[in-house]
């Protein structure tokens, strides 16, 4: 038996604590352990908070909080108490720590997965504010599910009610245009039917054909016709009247196919009511958008959350006075990342407007979707 009365202390992990911290996961967990290299990963180049607690200079336990580059998201990616310090408040404190430290981050989500039979981490969490807001099928290695959790640790003065938007993750490299729009269509239209037959036969009806490398993206012209053919009204904004994406493709033969595919969109666009703005769309006026009922497919760059300067399609699910939240359908730019990180992702509106072009042009475009009788 523990000394109860011992004073709990913080720490950041350093790579002396590794060998203690594996003794804790192999008798906290019976399976989904970290390992002693990912441990060493973590504390060397996690963009993380890797916090131990210490009782009279032994580790009791640990919590690991990872954060998304770029964003106001913080994960509980793993949290262990040894069992003989359980019972004592150590849970509690630890976790109380982990949300400071994030909230220093200046973090307004702390989001986590937890193994449906663990009661006892249940009722912590609970205890503490969190409540459940999703669910992993199949999620652990014993196929059980993970209940997901989430709590707001960063207060503002007004609260963000959020839209119901189904989430979609993108099943390529290439598809974040048509993950996007199945996104929007879904919340448009509940009979949408999400999956990867209609995730490649949109991309194949708004591809460019080409890109900077690899398959072609989607251009915001091909995602407004499929989107009008299925019924829905749609606007598109973008600050360009030349064909998209050439300034990152130096092959002549690619640069004459991606302005014919531009040219063909741009015929197939004035048969239909689609409306097409040669502007600027500020952040005032997407928030007006939004609250008219559409739903905004962004193009933006990735590099202030991957350092990967690549075209990126995502979904603006909510705006207030701090931040745009996001459903990004790419879940596999960072490892340690789940669809936790990536819906309702919420990111200041300043660093948002900086992402919200593309290239040396300074791209910037968006395609917003609305029922029909909106």
């Amino acid at each position: 038996m523990m000394n109860a009365i011992s004073k709990i202390n913080f720490s950041l992990a350093t790579l002396d604590d590794v060998d203690a911290l594996v003794v804790i996961e192999n008798r906290c967990f019976d399976m989904d352990r970290m390992s002693a290299r990912s441990f060493k990963r973590m504390i060397q180049k996690g963009n993380c908070d890797f916090i131990v607690a210490r009782k009279a200079e032994m580790i009791v336990g640990y919590s690991l909080v990872l954060y998304h580059r770029g964003t106001h998201l913080a994960r509980l990616y793993s949290f262990a108490v040894l069992p003989e310090a359980r019972g004592q408040g150590i849970g509690e404190q630890l976790l109380q720590e982990a949300e400071r430290r994030a909230t220093l981050r200046d973090c307004i989500y702390m989001r986590l997965e937890v193994h449906q039979n663990n009661s006892g981490a249940i009722r912590l969490y609970k205890k503490l504010g969190y409540h459940p807001f999703g669910l992993f099928k199949d999620y652990y290695e014993d196929h059980a599910d993970a209940l997901r959790f989430e709590k707001r640790i960063l207060h503002r003065e007004d609260q963000f009610d959020f839209i119901q938007i189904p989430y979609y993750e993108q099943t390529t490299d290439f598809t974040c245009g048509s993950a996007s729009l199945i996104m929007a269509m879904q919340a448009l239209d509940k009979d949408t039917k999400a999956d990867r037959t209609l995730e490649l036969q949109l991309w194949r009806e708004a591809t460019t054909i080409y890109m900077t490398s690899g398959h072609g993206g989607c251009s915001p012209l091909g995602l407004a016709l499929a989107a009008w053919r299925r019924g829905f009204r749609v606007e598109v904004y973008v600050n360009s009247k030349e064909p998209l994406f050439l300034d990152g493709v130096r092959n002549e033969g690619k640069k004459a196919v991606m302005e014919l595919v531009h040219e063909d969109f741009m015929r197939q666009i004035s048969e239909t009511d689609i409306m097409l703005h040669y502007d600027n769309l500020t952040m005032n006026e997407l928030e007006e958008k939004f609250s008219q009922g559409g739903i905004p497919l962004v193009l933006i760059s990735t590099y202030s959350y991957t350092r990967d300067k690549a075209p990126h399609w995502v979904v603006v699910t909510g705006m207030d006075d701090t931040f745009i939240y996001i459903h990004d359908p790419d879940e596999d730019v960072e490892s340690y990342r789940s669809q936790t990180d990536n819906i309702y992702l919420p990111i200041g509106l300043q660093t948002f407007d900086k992402s919200f072009r593309f290239g040396r042009t300074g791209l910037r475009t968006s395609v917003i979707i609305y029922n029909r009788d909106s």
